[in-house]
């Protein structure tokens, strides 16, 4: 049983107020799951046996291509439903792409059978995860089309300060802005010199610098 005081209640209100009954049954089976700093949270291929709903942390889902390349479709962060696991427990298919934990994270992971009791029998809860998954599928296609048709320079500025105001920036490489942006670490490579080269940033060993926040911003509204 969940206690009623826990963080899910501040992340979730729509099902914390709910007085469905299916829905209250759903929460009374669902286990609150804490797990460390990059641990995987699913594997391309594997089956889907749970929904997941984020209290606190982020979690990363990316796509890997038969060439290897990565491109990350979008993160999971607290409030949030996955959008793939809710696909794929409705259509009973597995899991199209791999996701993994950035940070520290707690969910609730409910059941597959408690979750699709609850989407039978329940009106609020059915709301509630179509209207979640709408709203996470407008997001990946915004993504997508910012992959295929924004200027990498654009998105690259635009990843740098999204980095940054989320703490993370200290620690990213090449490589990992070359999955955010779903292109060549080369590329990116080559756009952080020339950034550098303008006075934006500066690069150390292992380390990116913002230097003119405002010149980064101008970019990015320029896609």
């Amino acid at each position: 049983m969940i206690d009623p005081g826990q963080d899910w209640r501040q992340s979730f209100p729509a099902l914390a107020h709910s007085s469905d009954d299916s829905v209250r049954q759903m929460l009374a089976s669902a286990q609150r799951i804490t797990l460390p700093v990059d641990s995987w949270v699913f594997r391309a291929g594997a089956p889907c046996g749970r929904y997941l709903l984020a209290t606190a942390g982020s979690i990363r889902v990316q796509l890997t291509g038969a060439t290897g390349r990565e491109v990350t479709l979008y993160r999971v962060i607290s409030g949030n439903s996955c959008i793939l696991t809710t696909a794929c427990l409705l259509s009973g298919e597995d899991y199209p792409a791999e996701a993994w934990t950035e940070t520290p994270v707690t969910a609730l992971a409910i059941d597959r059978g408690a979750f699709q009791a609850a989407v039978e029998r329940s009106p609020d809860f059915c709301r509630f995860v179509f209207q979640s998954f709408s709203q996470r599928l407008a997001d990946v296609i915004r993504r997508m089309d910012e992959v295929m048709f924004a200027p990498v320079d654009a998105r690259l500025a635009a990843c740098l300060l999204a980095a940054l105001r989320r703490g993370a920036l200290a620690s990213m490489t090449h490589q990992d802005l070359a999955v955010e942006l779903g292109t060549a670490r080369e590329v990116v490579s080559r756009h952080l010199k020339r950034f550098e080269a303008q006075g934006w940033l500066h690069l150390g060993r292992g380390q990116i610098e913002v230097l003119a926040p405002v010149e980064l911003e101008r970019l990015s509204s320029a896609r």
